[in-house]
């Protein structure tokens, strides 16, 4: 069981307790490859007995559907979108994430509040405002944060995959490119900058996502396992102190229930 830490103030009303799951987020910028590990983190999670909740941004019940509608028609202000994921944030936290890490459930989540800061940020807003809206989010167990070496090679992922570029993903509503192209690049390369400088600050695990996918898959599973494995690690020392601190009267009692017999064994030599 692990005690909840927030990074900030908790949400009102909601009941802090321990939970025995475990909180792991992907992270990166856009077409660095999240979802497909999430996807693959799932199976094997579950093949492996483990019950999974994956989660992301825009999935809530609340406000995705809105927020997804107002990106369409482009119909929000900057300070008022972030409000808005602040908020699609918080629903899910509190009637998604926690209730499965409550019921012991691993929980993956393809971007966590890292994601949000970094494009408020880019788009003007005050760093300190708004990592202050997120002081709600639970501190995870394991933040891994896919990096590539350059925006042109998440620029020539986008393109192989066919998709095209994404207004939003790349930025088009900060006039930095002539094209989705140009944009794309400037736009990315702001995000890795605010992603690196969050790196230190609260503690990812980076993982070179411009290798094959396959090697990234087991880089991933390697260090989720030593994720999950902690807890049962303290569990079994948890256990171990608990014995060792048994009550002293218990203790003489259990040495006199094994004296006893080498006692009668001295008396019947002497009698003989």
């Amino acid at each position: 069981m692990k005690e909840m830490k927030f990074y900030g103030t908790a949400l009102p009303g909601l009941e802090i307790e321990p939970y025995s799951g475990k909180l792991i987020v992907i992270e990166g910028t856009d077409g660095v490859g999240r979802s497909t590990h999430v996807a693959l983190l799932r199976t094997w999670l579950e093949s492996s007995g483990h019950g999974v909740l994956d989660t992301g941004m825009t999935r809530s019940v609340l406000a995705g559907r809105g927020i997804k509608n107002a990106r369409e028609g482009h119909t929000l202000g900057r300070l008022t979108m972030q409000l808005y994921y602040a908020t699609d944030f918080a629903d899910r936290l509190e009637s998604q994430m926690l209730p499965a890490l409550r019921a012991g459930f691993v929980v993956l989540t393809d971007r966590y509040i890292y994601s949000a800061i970094a494009r408020a940020v880019v788009r003007g807003a005050d760093p300190e405002w708004v990592r202050g809206i997120y002081g709600m989010a639970l501190v995870p167990d394991a933040v891994f944060y896919l990096r590539v070496r350059s925006t042109e090679e998440l620029a020539g992922r986008v393109l192989a995959s066919g998709r095209g570029f994404d207004y939003w993903e790349s930025g088009m509503d900060l006039g930095l490119g002539n094209d989705y192209y140009d944009s794309f690049i400037a736009y990315q390369k702001q995000l890795l900058r605010e992603f690196d400088r969050m790196s230190g600050e609260y503690g990812f695990r980076v993982i070179d996502a411009s290798r094959p996918v396959r090697k990234v898959a087991n880089d991933l599973r390697r260090s989720v396992a030593r994720v999950i494995e902690e807890e049962s690690a303290t569990v079994i020392t948890t256990d171990k102190e608990t014995a060792k601190g048994e009550p002293p009267e218990k203790t003489r009692t259990d040495e006199t229930v094994k004296q006893g017999p080498k006692t009668d064994s001295a008396e019947k030599a002497k009698s003989a």
